[in-house]
């Protein structure tokens, strides 16, 4: 009988130790979930390598979009689509066939606030053939607005071109633009003023 209780004792302390090991493996497991899950939520849920988008508006093509790279980061508070290798972006109007075009090193669209921003020799070629050099540019599609605090190069048709070292903003389709402290040399001979 002495050999029997002693069994059903060690039996009962490994039962015991056996359950303390698995509330505690169980428990630790949880708080481990729980902040893995907190800190994995910054990574794309969609990767498109070689991305060619159209945008099209009542059958009319508005956008083609170039990117080696596009990621977009939707298990965020502030959802994201991000260009990291740069994109390339022709722009469509319905009174010029030629398209528009912008590239950049670097590009992040928030869907949600229909806001835009490029980095990184930023180059933006409009459908009349003016170009804009700058390093950032940002785009607020609510407003229909462009604009930047970075000094921005532009360089007209004919060749002349002008420095403006505090930036721009203007209408998103370029049909009127305001600069902040020009300077540089324009061909005057061909404006309305010389007439």
């Amino acid at each position: 009988m002495f050999l029997t209780s002693k069994n059903i004792t060690f039996k009962n302390i490994a039962y015991l130790f056996s359950c303390a090991i698995f509330f505690i493996f169980t428990s630790c497991e949880d708080d481990l979930t729980k902040q893995k899950g907190t800190n994995s939520k910054n990574f794309p849920s969609q990767i498109i390598n070689n991305a060619y988008i159209i945008q099209r508006d009542s059958g009319l093509i508005t956008l083609k979009a170039y990117a080696p790279i596009i990621e977009k980061y939707e298990l965020i508070d502030s959802p994201y689509v991000v260009a990291k290798k740069g994109i390339k972006i022709d722009f469509f109007d319905k009174k010029n066939p030629k398209p528009g075009t912008i590239t950049a090193k670097y590009a992040r669209i928030f869907d949600y606030k229909k806001f835009y921003e490029a980095k990184g020799d930023v180059r933006i070629t409009t459908n009349e053939g003016r170009r804009f050099a700058t390093q950032s540019v940002y785009w607020d599609q609510r407003k229909q607005r462009i604009y930047t605090r970075d000094t921005v190069y532009q360089t007209m048709p004919d060749g002349s071109v002008l420095i403006n070292a505090h930036g721009m903003t203007a209408k998103d389709d370029f049909s009127e633009y305001r600069f902040f402290k020009n300077s540089g040399d324009l061909d005057v001979s061909q404006t309305k003023l010389a007439q």
